[in-house]
């Protein structure tokens, strides 16, 4: 009696009537999670990835720009990948097109002034 319900247990699964399954719908579920990750990852990194491509593009003399390293300051002149940056009055760097990270407002005293004003 006791080896008649492990034999029941062991039986087949439903459905398992020795046809073989959908295999469309074995790989279902690899499929999907595909869709997901394009669609929250893959495809959001490639459109910021064209934007920024597009802004390195579009640099021209007179930008202000936030470098790679953290530094402001303005395009004076721009040679191919090579760009000429203004930090300071007297103070001009030369930076690669490719370590701009984004372009930023002008940095003045009349910008710094007020920051300190609203803070109070």
């Amino acid at each position: 009696m006791f080896f008649d319900s492990i034999a029941h247990a062991m039986g087949a699964a439903p459905g398992a009537d020795g046809k073989p399954g959908n295999p469309l719908m074995s790989f279902l579920p690899l499929i999907l999670m595909f869709v997901i990750f394009y669609f929250l990852l893959i495809r959001p990194q490639q459109k910021k990835a064209k934007e920024q491509k597009a802004m390195l593009g579009a640099l021209k003399k007179g930008d202000y720009i936030l470098t790679g390293g953290g530094l402001y300051g303005r395009i004076l002149d721009t040679d191919g990948d090579v760009l000429t940056v203004e930090l300071s009055k007297g103070i001009e760097i030369k930076v690669n097109r490719n370590y701009v990270n984004g372009l930023s407002e002008p940095v003045t005293k009349e910008a710094k002034s007020k920051d300190k004003e609203e803070k109070k």
